[in-house]
C-alpha cells in the first residue's frame, strides 16, 4: 500500500510576478468563505498586495510553482500593525488555497511568523482573528496563542476582531 506522499512547502517572501495570485488566494478565502462582503472596502484592501508589500512582508507559500497560502507580517508601528506593541510583531490575512487545506500550510506560515519575530528580538507575536475563522483559531490554540481579550476590538460596526498573542 502506497503513503500518501505531499509535495514540499516552500514558504519565502512573495515576487511581484506573484502579487496576482496573492490577492487571488485571500480574497477567495475572506469573500469565498463568507467572512467580508464581495465589494466592500476591506476586500479591495485585501487584493492590493503591491501597496501591502511596500509597508509589510508578505510571505507566500508554494507547492510544485504555484502559490497557495499567504501570511502578512507586519512591524510595530507600521501602517498594517494596528495591534502590535514595540515589542511584538503582527501578522495579518493568513490564507490557504481551498485545494490546499489540511496539508499543514497554514501551520507552517504561522510558525514562520513565530521564527521571524524571534530572529527579530520580539517578545510576541500578535493577531486579530474573527470567531467564525475556526480552522485558523484551531492552528492559533494548537500553536499556543492566547485570548487577549482586553485588546480586542471593533474596526468598523459590526465586525468584532479577536485578539491573541502567542510568547516567542
Amino acid at each position: 500500500m502506497a503513503k500518501n506522499i505531499r509535495p514540499p512547502i516552500t514558504i519565502r517572501t512573495a515576487r511581484p510576478d506573484e502579487y496576482d495570485a496573492v490577492a487571488e488566494v485571500i480574497v477567495d478565502v475572506y469573500v469565498g468563505d463568507g467572512f467580508i462582503p464581495a465589494g466592500s472596502d476591506y476586500a479591495s484592501i485585501l487584493a492590493q498586495t503591491a501597496a501591502r508589500a511596500a509597508h509589510a512582508d508578505i510571505l507566500v507559500a508554494e507547492i510544485d510553482g504555484e502559490v497557495v497560502g499567504t501570511i502578512t507580517i507586519a512591524a510595530p508601528g507600521s501602517r498594517y500593525a494596528p495591534l502590535a506593541l514595540p515589542d511584538e510583531l503582527e501578522f495579518r490575512m493568513l490564507a490557504v488555497a481551498k485545494t490546499a487545506r489540511g496539508s499543514g500550510i497554514g501551520t507552517a506560515l504561522v510558525r514562520r511568523v513565530l521564527e521571524t519575530a524571534a530572529d527579530g528580538g520580539y517578545r510576541a507575536v500578535v493577531i486579530s482573528t474573527m470567531p467564525d475563522m475556526v480552522d485558523a483559531r484551531r492552528i492559533y490554540d494548537e500553536i499556543g496563542f492566547v485570548h487577549v481579550p482586553e485588546r480586542d476590538w471593533v474596526p468598523e460596526p459590526g465586525v468584532q476582531l479577536t485578539v491573541m498573542a502567542c510568547s516567542v
